[in-house]
């Protein structure tokens, strides 16, 4: 009886232990993947380098690239139909408002003007007679040898011819002008800067749709350039401020502009402001299409940052860089100034104390869990 009363203790001991055992397989793999997960999750978060921007010095100029172009800049074109019977100038050929650039033949509106005055010689012919016509009916009318309609037809028939002579008169006239057109005259004064023509070619009027221009005529006495001044510093695109301007086959040396007038309106997708200097050319030294350095002085001290260019992420939506807040990536629109090469100038939506990621992925979104991994000044 005691054997048989000591196998169920065993039995509930040998399961018991079983249990334990079981248990703290169970527990211990479960730790192990709890720990595992753990572990991925922290290596899953990115690592990254930050740095903090640094103040840059004061800036009391900016400096922004141009383009001269010349004061008056258009096409020469013939305004009536012809050959080219001769030019007179060529390229780089300074010109004086009135000189003469071609001569065009126009055999068909010779042809047609001499018409014309042939057909008015007829129709005054014809005006002369109505004239002494009516006035013969009239002077019978009084003495009522001729009846009142009779008189009126004759009085009408004069005045009709009196419209056909004016007709012809203004079909002269304008004939007259487009012979005048044979001889192309420049029209301000400039410099020649295409010749797009030569002796025997073509030429169809300026109104026609396969017009080509016989010249390009720029007048470059004073000289425009158009600036695109970013919307941080529009302030020193004031009409009236003196600008210098510097061009690299001049080095060393200084031209003094004047800005004269701006947009008045900031362009919505660069964030410029368009403004114009001219630029005083009398001994024709700058040359129009030339890149030129515009020099603006600031109204008052601007301060801003500068961070490293591998700092930037180029999006669809504009310029942003990530920066650390909270653990998280937080991707920040900012507003660029001049470009330093190896930095860049950042004038507004960046401060000093604040984490920016060096080489931010191009797949860092806002959001984004991410470790410091160190924080230094931006150089």
């Amino acid at each position: 009886m005691k054997k048989l009363a000591g196998i169920p203790i065993l039995a509930v001991a040998a399961a018991f232990g079983l249990g334990m055992f079981i248990y703290s397989g169970i527990r211990n793999r479960v730790e192990a993947e709890s720990t595992l997960r753990r572990t991925t999750d922290q290596a899953a978060i990115p690592v990254v380098d930050v740095v903090h921007p640094q103040l840059a010095r004061p800036t009391q100029e900016v400096v922004l690239p141009g383009t001269m172009q010349a004061f008056i800049d258009t096409p020469v074109y013939a305004r009536t139909n012809g050959y080219l019977r001769s030019w007179s100038v060529d390229i780089g050929a300074r010109v004086k408002k009135g000189d003469l650039l071609a001569e065009i033949d126009t055999p068909e509106v010779d042809q047609q003007l001499q018409q014309s005055r042939a057909d008015l010689e007829t129709a005054q012919a014809n005006l002369d007679l109505a004239r002494i016509t009516a006035d013969r009916w009239q002077f019978l009318l009084k003495s009522g040898s001729v009846s009142k309609q009779e008189t009126d037809q004759a009085v009408s028939d004069m005045h009709a011819k009196k419209a056909t002579v004016d007709s012809g008169n203004a079909n002269v006239r304008r004939l007259e002008d487009l012979q005048s057109f044979e001889k192309v005259y420049a029209s301000f004064d400039g410099v020649i800067t295409a010749r797009s023509t030569d002796i025997g070619a073509l030429i169809d009027a300026g109104a026609a749709l396969q017009s080509r221009e016989l010249f390009h005529l720029a007048a470059i006495d004073v000289l425009r350039v158009y600036v695109a001044v970013p919307e941080v510093y529009a302030r020193a695109a004031q009409p009236g401020a003196a600008a210098s301007l510097t061009l690299d086959e001049y080095p060393g040396e200084h031209f003094t502009g004047k800005l004269v007038r701006n947009a008045n309106s900031i362009d919505p997708a660069s964030r410029t402001l368009l403004t114009e200097v001219d630029v005083a050319n009398p001994n024709g030294r700058l040359l129009p299409g030339a890149y030129v350095s515009v020099n603006l002085k600031l109204p008052q001290v601007v301060r801003t940052v500068v961070i490293p260019s591998n700092t930037l992420l180029f999006r669809s939506e504009g310029l942003r860089v990530g920066v650390v807040r909270g653990g998280v990536a937080e991707l920040r629109p900012i507003t660029m100034g001049r470009d330093f090469g190896n930095s860049v100038e950042v004038v507004s939506g960046l401060q000093p104390s604040e984490d920016v990621i060096l080489d931010p992925s191009d797949s860092l979104i806002d959001g984004t869990p991410v470790h410091m991994k160190q924080s230094g000044a931006a150089q």
